[in-house]
């Protein structure tokens, strides 16, 4: 009975880690489909499940802190990249309008900027969904992973 509770606490451990690429994928999902939403979707999954099993397991206590810091921080660091390249899109159109240039010239800065934009959203996706996964087997197997370049919002 006691190794079936063992087994529980690491697959809800690892469920909060994994939950978290759901809540990417949707929004990708959504984008994709034409809904430019931008909504936390990957905090919810792993907040509920460790909301609701913190105090029934320590372990999913520190596995779920762990992967929602690690989400909060991901969606900061979104956040901010894409309010650099808000700045950039604003300064390059405000420069192009007031230089005369041609639609052609404004069409290749904007197009330019738009494959930037997505392939560093691209490579961060990527990057997350070899870290998530790296931390929910250590999750599994019972051991401890700190996720690299998170802020600690949650002790």
């Amino acid at each position: 009975m006691r190794e079936k509770a063992k087994q529980q606490m690491r697959i809800w451990a690892t469920l909060c880690h994994l939950s978290a690429l759901l809540g990417w994928i949707l929004l990708v999902l959504l984008v994709f489909i034409g809904i430019p939403l931008y909504l936390p979707l990957n905090l919810l999954a792993p907040l509920i499940i460790w909301r609701s099993k913190k105090i029934q397991y320590p372990w999913i206590d520190f596995q779920g802190k762990e992967s929602i810091n690690f989400q909060i921080s991901l969606t900061l660091y979104t956040l901010f990249v894409i309010a650099i390249f808000l700045v950039i899109l604003f300064t390059s159109f405000t420069i192009a309008v007031t230089t005369n240039a041609s639609i052609d010239e404004i069409k290749n800065t904007l197009d330019t900027l738009l494959l930037i934009l997505v392939s560093l959203i691209s490579f961060k996706l990527v990057l997350q969904s070899f870290v998530v996964s790296f931390a929910s087997i250590k999750a599994y197997n019972g051991e401890h992973y700190c996720y690299p370049f998170i802020i600690r919002v949650l002790r």
